[in-house]
This record gives structure tokens, sequence and C-alpha cells, in this order.
């Protein structure tokens, strides 16, 4: 049996703070476009940052990929497209498309994060979590 497909999106418009002095969006700024996207998925999967806290637990980020395809510039709009990667290992693992909203629908950049487990002690987490086992079984992942 294959997993639901557990994706969303966040349209955004790109501001005169994210670009650089060539007038194209600053790389950092992309690490910003997926953290909307990651609340996104979480808004609209129940899997905010303060459901992890309210459970017991932090999940912070441990590896963050890029890869850049084309520019994105000062006044344009853009769509990041995240994906929920299933995995049984203990962390949450992301793939991310940034999309320039034009009749091309023109692909920027794809992207992927993880995340683990820490308790409020700091200390890794080696299992799911209870309440992440049960978000997974919701959502059709288990």
């Amino acid at each position: 049996m294959t997993s639901p497909i557990l994706q969303t999106s966040k349209t955004f418009d790109i501001r005169f703070s994210e670009v650089d002095s060539m007038h194209i969006v600053w790389h950092g700024s992309y690490a910003l476009y997926f953290e909307d996207a990651r609340e996104e998925f979480g808004r609209v999967f129940g899997l905010s940052y303060s459901s992890y806290v309210e459970n017991g637990c932090y999940a912070p980020l441990v590896d963050l990929q890029f890869s850049y395809r084309q520019p994105l510039r000062h006044g344009e709009r853009a769509r990041t497209v995240i994906t929920y990667r299933n995995t049984p290992a203990a962390k949450v693992v992301f793939d991310y498309a940034i999309h320039r909203l034009d009749e091309a629908d023109t692909l920027i950049a794809t992207g992927s994060s993880t995340q683990v487990f820490l308790d409020l002690n700091y200390q890794l987490i080696w299992t799911n979590p209870p309440f992440y086992e049960a978000w997974k079984i919701r959502h059709g992942q288990l």
C-alpha cells in the first residue's frame, strides 16, 4: 500500500530586503522561504512547532540542502511547494520546490530539510515520539 502524498504550498512576493547587490534574491533568503513552507505545512497538517513542545520535545534542523537553478528578482511572485518524505527513522524530512509564478511555472530551486527529535533536556530521542507516531497514523504514513 502506498502512503498518501502530504504536500502543500506557500505563495510569496519577493521583497526588496531579500535581494542582493545584483538585484536577485540573496541565497540566505531561500532558508526563510523553506521555513515559511514548513510553518504552512504544520498549519495544514497539524504538525506545528508548538505541537512538538506541547508533546515534550524539540525538532531542530540538522540538515538543509539547496540547489539553485534560476534567480528570483525583486517584485516577482513565487511559490514554495513542500512535500513530506516518510521515513521510519526518528526524524522529519521535507522536500521543497520553489517556482516563479509565471506562465511556465519556472522551477527556481529545490531542496530538502531534516529535523531530529530532542527531549526538553536537549538529548537526542532515538525513536519516534508517541505523538509523531499517532500523527503518522492519522495521515496514512504508517
